[in-house]
């Protein structure tokens, strides 16, 4: 028997864009594409997909009682605003009673905030590069700065690089203090100010809970002028790209070596412990001068574009995104089977 999967999903124009919001406002949603792949995998399991639609949309139906459907929820949702906005949707299906793939709630709001997960990774004793955080511009004209120019400047609870462009490597004090003034006035949060890290930058998709499991290391484009990630500078999603905007020059510095890959999925894993991810999730590193791993950010609420890690990888091994995603969403579903027995019981 098929289960029924409620998808809660945002696309780009979720929410309607308020006068004071920066350019890059709807860059963690999603296309149309990503929400069809996705109801693709599950049907290669033989289940059915229903579209819920946001967090707000969900709520409707949680306060309606209106779930009596749906057998498990499958959440891509980013929210607005604050930094438990991830949560969101997790926090309603579980008032709702229902199971759902990935993480909790807890473990999305606390990696969302970066200096948070970032004291957390560096006290189990993984290389972080050395950062404060700033709330105005006032501070960082004043403020002692952890570590000697260039550094780099980002939102401190962002995802899928909002609010990273250009100007987020900043040469000297006074490029400082614009930029922390940019990103403090914009996102209406205190900047994340980090040593900058310039060597070659990875990522590492890990899948499966208990044990969980890295997937080959992909390594990133880099911006050739700025070193920042190409994707940040230029964007994540297409749909969201100006057709006139030039793309930028790319180059791929690094050696992945079976050492270095080892090492790099070993952190990957011990990261997704640590924060008791399930399921899916993306881990990114750079190389530091000496050539070692700088952890730089989880992302337990991964994107599942097709044009996104998960779809390169799949791109590399000669399959579809859809088939790719399907093993994983299968690995979770034993997961959930294994914790609600009606959920057995319905896909048996």
């Amino acid at each position: 028997m098929s289960l029924t999967i409620g998808i809660v999903y945002e696309g780009f124009d979720a929410y309607p864009r308020a006068a004071d919001d920066p350019e890059d406002h709807a860059v963690e949603y999603e296309p149309e594409s990503t929400v069809e792949v996705i109801e693709a995998a599950f049907e290669r399991l033989g289940h059915r997909s229903e579209r819920i639609g946001t967090p707000h949309a969900l709520m409707q139906r949680v306060v309606a009682q209106d779930l009596g459907s749906i057998d498990a929820v499958f959440s891509i949702a980013e929210g607005r605003g604050p930094r438990t906005r991830e949560g969101w949707a997790l926090a309603l299906v579980e008032m709702a009673g229902l199971p759902y793939f990935g993480s909790d709630a807890l473990t999305l709001s606390l990696s969302l905030d970066k200096a948070w997960t970032n004291c957390t990774v560096a006290a189990a004793g993984i290389r972080i590069a050395p950062q404060c955080v700033l709330s105005d511009a006032s501070e960082a004209r004043e403020a002692e700065l952890p570590a000697a120019f260039p550094l780099f400047v980002k939102p401190r609870w962002e995802g899928t690089s909002k609010g990273i462009r250009a100007s987020s490597r900043v040469e000297d004090r006074d490029a400082l203090v614009r930029e922390v003034e940019r990103v403090t006035s914009e996102y209406r949060q205190p900047a994340l100010v980090e040593a900058f890290v310039g060597g070659a930058e990875y990522t590492v998709s890990v899948v499966g809970h208990r044990p969980a499991r890295a997937l080959p290391v992909l390594q990133r484009a880099l911006d050739r002028e700025t070193g920042i990630g190409l994707h940040a500078i230029d964007g994540v999603h297409d749909e969201l790209r100006a057709p006139d905007a030039p793309a930028g020059e790319h180059e791929l510095p690094g050696k992945l070596t079976p050492d270095l890959e080892a090492e790099l999925q070993q952190s990957a894993l011990a990261v997704f412990g640590l924060f008791e991810c399930r399921d899916f999730a993306r881990v990114d590193f750079r190389l530091d001068a000496p050539g070692r791993p700088v952890f730089l950010e989880l992302n337990p609420l991964p994107t599942f574009a097709v044009d996104g890690s998960f779809g390169v990888q799949a791109e590399l091994e000669g399959r579809e995104p859809a088939a790719l995603l399907a093993e994983v969403f299968a690995e979770a579903l034993v997961r959930l089977s294994s914790e609600n027995k009606h959920l057995e019981r319905s896909s048996s």
